[in-house]
């Protein structure tokens, strides 16, 4: 206040020289975020069909792309690569919108592949995923993603595979993306530098699921420290980072893990014929549920992500992201999911990466 009131008085007790003011204007500047911020989502579904709440959540947050599953790709009986539960578009893709093919590729696909079996996945890939955008409504895509959560063992036919993608004709003058889990980021050595165009950091599923006790296997803050952080300035890629939106019941049997309850939600556990709530998210079947597979005595653990949860881990990564431009996609575009999210809380996750 003392500066901006009396000017004057002060510049000429201080006598700051004008390299010294420059110097600090600049270094002032430098300390903010002048970083672009784009909005987007996953989608997850066999089906393509979204409903009027989904394409409000997308169209109020101003997205432009949408990251579509379009495919896993598991082994077959005979051990061959085989595409599993294909997207289905009954519905076209807006022209307005952006669609960014993503192919989920299960790590054992890649084990003990010959250079020419590689080739021959890569040019399957391409091709599929050419006949459903095309399915989608669209003549072409800018953007293919990769999701594998490669392992030492297989990453030397991972990236092969990688490669021979970005090779293909198809794909000339388009960007390849690929996923990276934190394991990965933290591992730059053995896990290595995938050949992309960018990295999606994929902030989720980071705690051990299966562990019986009072955690959130979706998102720890401190797992998310331990893994990321200036690390993430000295990437040798642009990352993007997949941030979650999803919940889940966990259930365990006499403290062992037996799976997740996917009829179950937190309307179900508020049910008090039927469940007791133990503390901390927990609770306690009374009776046996045969329709959620849930027997007496079984114990649920109910995982999701709080507001305040998503914008701390945002807080945390946005520290150590130096990218011009930070693409934030949230998984998933799925009504009962967004209906835990409001848009402002959304977009105030996003824009702290500003």
């Amino acid at each position: 206040m003392t500066l901006k009131s009396q000017p004057n008085a002060c510049f000429n007790r201080m006598h700051i020289p004008w390299a010294l003011v420059l110097s600090l204007m600049v270094i002032f500047t430098s300390c903010g975020h002048n970083t672009k911020v784009n909005t987007s989502f996953y989608f997850w579904k066999t089906k393509y069909k979204p409903t009027g709440t989904e394409n409000s959540y997308f169209n109020k947050l101003h997205c432009q792309k949408l990251y579509v599953r379009i495919m896993d790709v598991h082994q077959g009986e005979h051990g061959e690569p085989e595409p599993v539960s294909p997207i289905n578009f009954q519905s076209p893709v807006a022209d307005s919108v952006e669609l960014i093919p993503v192919v989920f590729i299960v790590n054992s696909v890649l084990s003990r592949r010959t250079q020419q079996q590689l080739d021959d996945l890569a040019g399957k890939i391409v091709t599929f995923v050419q006949g459903k955008t095309k399915q989608a409504g669209k003549s072409q895509f800018n953007e293919l993603q990769i999701d594998c959560d490669w392992t030492k063992s297989t990453r030397n036919n991972y990236f092969y595979l990688l490669q021979r993608i970005r090779q293909n004709a198809a794909m000339h003058q388009r960007a390849l993306s690929v996923t990276l889990r934190l394991h990965q980021l933290k591992n730059q050595q053995s896990s290595g530098i995938p050949p992309a165009n960018r990295v999606m950091l994929m902030c989720y599923n980071m705690g051990n699921l299966r562990q019986y006790g009072l955690h959130n296997s979706i998102l720890e803050q401190s797992e998310l420290e331990k893994y990321a952080g200036s690390n993430l300035g000295n990437y040798a890629l642009p990352i993007d980072v997949g941030l979650p939106l999803f919940s889940w019941a966990v259930v365990f049997q006499d403290k062992q893990y037996k799976g997740i309850a996917k009829r179950v939600n937190q309307e179900v556990l508020k049910q008090h014929q039927w469940f007791n709530y133990t503390g901390n998210s927990c609770y306690k079947a009374k009776t046996d549920l045969p329709n959620y597979g849930i027997k007496a005595n079984d114990e649920i653990r109910w995982e999701n992500i709080p507001a305040a949860q998503l914008q701390q881990a945002a807080k945390h990564l946005s520290k150590h992201l130096h990218s011009d431009t930070i693409n934030v996609i949230y998984f998933h575009l799925d009504e009962p999911t967004l209906k835990q999210h409001t848009y402002e809380s959304l977009e105030k996750t996003a824009a702290l990466f500003r």
